[in-house]
């Protein structure tokens, strides 16, 4: 596989596999794919999306390419659909995003000048609302199917997203209009303002402000993040990995000493968690010398602590 065969890209070009997802929904094609409608698919082109991201923090390209693949597929499929319905094909779809892609950067197709990313990010926030502003009253046609961007103006219906991604693209577009932290200190500072209120719910013993109140502190978490960079859904799905690969070595090392998790005491578990978390530092960065010298003895004397 190189950066430029275009060998190959002829032979496994678009066009050979909309053919095969053509023959796949064919009356005498796959008896899965013939069942499959645009809601019933709704839930693969999350999941695919979410595998895309677990190859990209992967770092393994291989397995990257097997991911896109499938994440194409879903759009295939969905085009595949629509075209049996008569109402747009995957041409359609690739014309859609073509001009959408002149038209949001006039600064490379046109002569608008841009000094920044910036610059770039802000153009591309007010031509998102002049296209909506054009929509507006074009009614269920253009909306069909018109997607692509979750909607942002107020009293716009809510897309299907994670409440984490919800969250931080209402942060984007407030922050958009003037609305937001000038740094991250004062998103900090709102953080322990709501951390001192949840604390508060929760001694008064009142549930529904303590769900109020928690629902406040992850809003201002994620605002904090989004003034470090980082995205919420790709931070806590890196977490959740994290947490699950050591939760299955604390496992590991319980079960290799005849002991159950269950059966341990609070001071036990923290011990193997640390352990597990030890050998996790150590693939990642390898052993020192020290280290090295000690793995037997270590293996010999159980918990390292």
């Amino acid at each position: 596989m190189t950066a430029h065969d275009t060998g190959a890209d002829r032979e496994y070009g678009i066009s050979r596999l909309v053919e095969l997802v053509r023959r796949l929904r064919a009356p005498d094609g796959c008896p899965w794919d013939r069942a499959q409608t645009h809601r019933s698919l709704r839930r693969f082109v999350i999941e695919e999306a979410y595998e895309v991201v677990e190859a990209i923090d992967a770092g393994d390209p291989h397995h990257l390419v097997e991911e896109l693949g499938d994440l194409l597929l879903q759009v295939l499929l969905h085009a595949q659909i629509a075209a049996e319905a008569g109402r747009f094909t995957l041409a359609d779809v690739s014309r859609a995003l073509a001009d959408k892609l002149v038209r949001r950067h006039p600064h490379v197709f046109g002569n608008q000048a841009v000094a920044s990313e910036a610059d770039v990010r802000r153009l591309w926030a007010e031509l998102k609302r002049a296209e909506r502003k054009g929509r507006a009253g074009e009614g269920d046609e253009a909306g069909e199917g018109a997607g692509g961007d979750a909607p942002g103006e107020a009293g716009e219906e809510e897309v299907m997203s994670s409440a984490l991604v919800r969250a931080f693209r209402l942060q984007e577009r407030a922050a958009q209009r003037g609305l937001d932290w000038t740094d991250a200190a004062g998103a900090r500072a709102k953080l322990e303002e709501e951390l001192d209120e949840l604390e508060r719910a929760a001694a008064a013993g009142d549930a529904a402000r303590v769900e109020e109140e928690f629902g406040d502190c992850l809003f201002a978490l994620i605002n904090v993040g989004r003034h470090l960079g980082v995205h919420p859904e790709v931070a806590l799905l890196a977490a959740n990995r994290k947490f699950h690969r050591r939760f299955r070595r604390v496992e590991e090392l319980a079960r290799r000493r005849g002991l159950r998790p269950e059966d341990l005491s609070p001071a036990e578990l923290d011990r193997l968690w640390e352990e597990a978390k030890a050998a996790e530092s150590s693939r990642i960065q390898g052993p020192s010398a020290e280290q090295r010298s000690g793995i037997r003895a270590d293996a010999r004397g159980g918990n390292r602590g």
